[in-house]
């Protein structure tokens, strides 16, 4: 009797403990997270020191920015569905890993090609650590409304890491080489394996049936072939070129091989059912939607900020800092405006508040209004993380716990997708309005009006060459031509958020709040998974 009194006592402790230490597993989880959004954009800033040193072929150069982005895209789903079947912690302590390994690989490399090894590698521990933040996430806070505070503290965490990469990026190479800005990688990594082994709880999925290594394979090739793709097409190549329209098809032929082969299993890599689900496939399109618009209206505003206005980066990336920090703050405070208003209206809302921000900013001339600027991309910046949030949230409530990794790598998947569609439809737009305003100015060439067409730091290099009043008037054209293709663009990009508004509306009304009991991480000795019967799913 006295044994199973102690026994119940310290099960009773144990339990209490896993509650109390769900914040610290936060805690690392968001340092792991953001890492990898400050490497996502760190290197931005170090492209020019890395091409006066390692001298790459412009085609090098291209991978040396594409190749982390690309791999971690392709293998979100891969990596994703593999936590859920060997144990989500494992695989995010072996991306801590190979984070570090990679980093230090990149620091050191004294060729292009080996940085582009190194920024492949760090793409693989980067997609086995996105997917597996969000399941383990999901699994220690089993209650909705405790997760959505956790989401939101997350999603701002992900802010945070988008800008500070530039920023952090400017200031190391300003004291030391460019191999710094991966070098600071290392020592986080050092300290987030241990802690991280020792605090994050194990978990997998149902463990049913084999793990489908074909079926993961055909997602990583389509979704490698469809990202490049897009990537090329919003570099500004021909839709006609075979080096985009090969890795579009192939890409999108291994995605319907890849659906129709889950259909068929018995045992899926991905449940397809979870997209029959409104609430499910509704969220997805939004994270889309809203990555489509934020990634293309921060490509153009960077360019107006500095080839209009003519500010230099650090005065940039400072204009810029409002939209992070309105992101921020939409995230620390998302969990309590969806439980007031719900899923539906709150994503709506958020899509309705951004699309109002983009026609305020079409106000924006060749003259500089910080004001106006100020406001647009504060209300933008808390418009599009609210829609994130409430989306984010909804995605996860919807999908089982079993399925968290699976889930979570479809969201981040559309993440990546939506901001390579946004580069590349945005960009279309912005080429379109902006290139016939070149066509017929005074004094031009019909070639140096060709070459102008082509991007507005091109027509400025074509206007110093040709000086006097012609490179004059060319400048004065390109500049209103870009004004004018602005304009165009973020109508567009308003018409797209007013449709995203309108897919809301297939999102629960009201957030269903069922309280749940927090897993009790394992002992380490111990291989069982913990039981998931005591979650229940909102």
């Amino acid at each position: 009797m006295l044994g199973t009194t102690t026994a119940a006592a310290a099960l009773r402790r144990r339990a209490a403990g896993a509650g109390a230490n769900r914040w610290v597993v936060l805690v690392v989880l968001c340092t792991s997270l953001l890492l990898v959004a400050v490497d996502a954009t760190v290197l931005h800033v170090a492209v020019p020191a890395v091409t006066e040193d390692l001298r790459p072929s412009a085609i090098e150069l291209l991978w040396i920015v594409d190749t982390y982005p690309l791999v971690c895209a392709a293998l979100l789903i891969l990596f994703g569905t593999l936590g859920d079947r060997v144990g989500r912690r494992r695989v995010l302590l072996l991306g801590y890993a190979l984070f570090g390994v990679a980093s230090a690989m990149a620091a050191l490399a004294d060729t292009a090609q080996v940085l582009i090894v190194a920024r492949a590698l760090l793409g693989v521990g980067g997609a086995m650590i996105m997917p597996a933040t969000l399941s383990i996430l999901r699994q220690v806070f089993p209650d909705r409304r405790e997760r959505a505070v956790a989401i939101g503290i997350w999603s701002a965490v992900a802010a945070v890491g988008a800008a500070v990469g530039p920023l952090l990026g400017g200031f190391l190479l300003e004291h030391f080489w460019w191999g710094s800005v991966f070098l600071v990688n290392i020592p986080l990594m050092l300290v987030s394996l241990p802690v991280g082994r020792l605090l994050l709880p194990e978990s997998t999925g149902s463990g049913d049936g084999p793990w489908d290594v074909v079926g993961a394979l055909m997602a990583a090739g389509g979704l490698f072939g469809v990202v490049l793709g897009v990537k090329r097409l919003g570099g500004g190549e021909q839709m006609a070129s075979p080096f985009t329209v090969l890795p579009l098809v192939v890409g999108t032929v291994l995605l319907v091989l890849f659906v129709r082969r889950q259909r068929r299993r018995r045992h899926p890599l991905v449940d397809l059912k979870l997209f029959s689900r409104p609430a499910f496939s509704t969220s997805v399109g939004c994270i889309v939607l809203a990555m489509l618009a934020l990634v293309g209206l921060e490509l153009i505003a960077a360019q107006y900020l500095q080839l209009v206005l003519r500010l230099s980066p650090l005065e940039t990336g400072l204009r810029l800092l409002p939209l992070t920090v309105a992101a921020m703050a939409a995230g620390l405070v998302g969990a309590r405006l969806l439980r007031r208003f719900g899923p539906r209206r709150m994503v709506a809302a958020g899509f309705c508040l951004t699309a109002f921000a983009v026609v305020l900013l079409t106000a924006m001339g060749r003259e500089d209004n910080a004001p106006l600027l100020l406001s647009g991309f504060v209300l933008l910046g808390f418009g599009l993380e609210v829609t994130l949030f409430g989306s984010y949230e909804s995605m996860l409530a919807e999908a089982p716990q079993e399925q968290a990794g699976g889930a979570a790598a479809i969201g981040e998947t559309s993440y990546q997708l939506g901001a390579g569609l946004g580069i590349a439809l945005l960009g279309s737009v912005m080429n379109a309005a902006y290139a016939p305003g070149l066509k017929a100015v005074p004094g031009v060439p019909a070639s140096a009006s060709a070459a102008a067409g082509h991007s507005l730091g091109e027509a400025y290099e074509v206007a110093g060459r040709l000086g006097g009043s012609a490179g004059g008037a060319l400048r004065r054209a390109a500049r209103d031509s870009f004004v004018q293709g602005l304009h165009m663009t973020l109508l567009v990009s308003a018409g797209l958020l007013l449709l995203g508004a309108v897919m809301a509306l297939r999102l629960p009304r009201l957030m269903q709040c069922e309280a749940g009991v927090v897993e009790v991480p394992a002992p380490r000795e111990v291989a069982h998974p913990p039981a998931r019967d005591s979650l229940l799913r909102s």
